[in-house]
C-alpha cells in the first residue's frame, strides 16, 4: 500500500471517530446543561451562542490521535516523529481540555490563569525538545540573511516561542463558527502535500488523521454551530502545526501557511499597544475578525475570506519554495 493510500485510511478513520462521537458529546453537554459563557466584551449579537456546547476538540483530537498510531503501527513507521507530534496534539489539547473544564465548572469564560496556561505550554514544548534531543535531532535554526545557526539554546528558545505562540494565534482564530476549523484544514492540508513530496509517511498521516477529524468536526461546527472546539481544540491545532512545521524542517513556513494566524494574533499585539500608548484603538475590535464583523460582515463573509487568504497565503508559499 501506498504511503497516500495509508494516509488516507488515517483521515477516514478519523472522520469516521469524530462522527461517530461528537453527537454523543453533543447530547451529553445538552443534558448536563453544560455551554460555553460568551465573553461580555465581545459582540452583543453572539450572546445568543451562550450555551452552545464547546470541547468538541476533544473529540477530533483523541480521534486523529488514535487514527495516526494504529495507522503508522499498521505501516510499521510508528516512529519518535509520530510520537513527538502526539505529544504536541495531545499536550496542548490537554491544557485546552483544563481551561474548559474550568470555564464550564465555574461557569465563566476564564479558565486557567494566564501564567498557569503559559507554564504548560512551556512544559510541553520542552518534553518536545528533550525527545527530539534524545534522537541526536539536528538543532541548526534557518536565521533569515544568516544562514543556518547551530545553537542548541537559541534552537529551544526558538521551539518554546514557535509552539506555544501558534496554539495561541489558532486560539485567538477561533471565534467564529467554523473558521479556525476551515483554516486548519488549509494548513494541515498544505503540510500533508509537503510531507507527500518528501515521502514522510509519519508526518503524513498525522496531518491527514488530523484533517479527516475537522472535517467530520465542521458538520457540526458551521454556522449555526452545534458545538464549538474550544481550547481543547484549537490550542492542540496550533500546538501540532507549530510541531508539524519543525518536523518537516520548515518552520518559517508557517507565517504563509498560518498568515490568518498570524494576522489574528498581530492584531490583538497592535491593539494593545495602540490603546496602552495613546488612548485610541487600530480596529473596532480584536480579533480581526471581530473587527469586520463590526464593519456588517456576516460570519460567513468573515470565514470565507479569511480561509480564501489562508489558501493563497498557502499556495503562495508552495510556489515559491514548493
Amino acid at each position: 500500500m501506498s504511503i497516500m493510500q495509508a494516509s488516507f485510511v488515517a483521515l477516514i478513520s478519523s472522520l469516521i471517530l469524530t462522527v461517530i462521537f461528537l453527537p454523543l458529546l453533543i447530547k451529553f453537554m445538552h443534558s448536563h446543561h453544560e455551554g460555553q459563557e460568551i465573553r461580555d466584551e465581545g459582540p452583543k449579537w453572539h450572546q445568543k451562542k451562550s450555551g452552545t456546547p464547546t470541547m468538541g476538540g476533544t473529540i477530533f483530537v483523541i480521534a486523529a490521535v488514535i487514527s495516526v498510531i494504529w495507522v503508522a503501527a499498521w505501516q510499521h513507521s510508528l516512529n519518535k516523529v509520530v510520537w513527538i507530534l502526539v505529544i504536541s496534539l495531545l499536550g496542548y489539547g490537554i491544557i485546552g481540555f483544563l481551561d474548559d473544564g474550568i470555564k464550564l465548572y465555574y461557569k465563566r469564560n476564564l479558565g486557567l490563569r494566564a501564567w498557569q496556561k503559559l507554564a504548560l505550554q512551556i512544559i510541553i514544548a520542552i518534553v518536545i525538545v528533550l525527545i527530539a534531543s534524545s534522537d541526536h535531532f539536528n538543532f541548526g535554526l534557518y536565521i533569515p540573511f544568516a544562514g543556518v545557526v547551530h545553537s542548541v539554546a537559541l534552537f529551544v528558545i526558538f521551539i518554546i516561542f514557535w509552539l506555544v505562540g501558534f496554539s495561541n494565534a489558532v486560539n485567538l482564530s477561533d471565534g467564529l463558527d467554523g473558521l479556525a476549523t476551515g483554516l486548519s484544514v488549509v494548513a494541515y492540508g498544505t503540510y500533508a502535500y509537503i510531507a507527500f513530496k518528501q515521502k514522510n509517511l509519519a508526518i503524513l498521516a498525522f496531518c491527514m488523521s488530523v484533517i479527516g477529524g475537522l472535517i467530520a468536526f465542521f458538520i457540526f461546527n458551521h454556522k449555526p454551530a452545534k458545538i464549538f472546539m474550544g481550547d481543547a481544540g484549537s490550542l492542540a491545532l496550533g500546538g501540532g502545526l507549530a510541531t508539524v512545521s519543525i518536523m518537516l524542517n520548515r518552520p518559517w513556513s508557517l507565517l504563509l501557511v498560518g498568515i490568518v494566524f498570524v494576522c489574528e494574533t498581530a492584531s490583538v499585539i497592535m491593539q494593545v499597544i495602540s490603546f496602552q500608548t495613546t488612548g485610541k484603538r487600530i480596529f473596532k475590535m480584536t480579533p480581526i475578525h471581530h473587527h469586520f464583523e463590526m464593519l456588517g460582515w456576516s460570519e460567513w463573509k468573515v470565514d470565507i475570506v479569511f480561509w480564501i487568504v489562508g489558501l493563497v497565503g498557502s499556495i503562495l508559499y508552495l510556489a515559491i519554495w514548493g
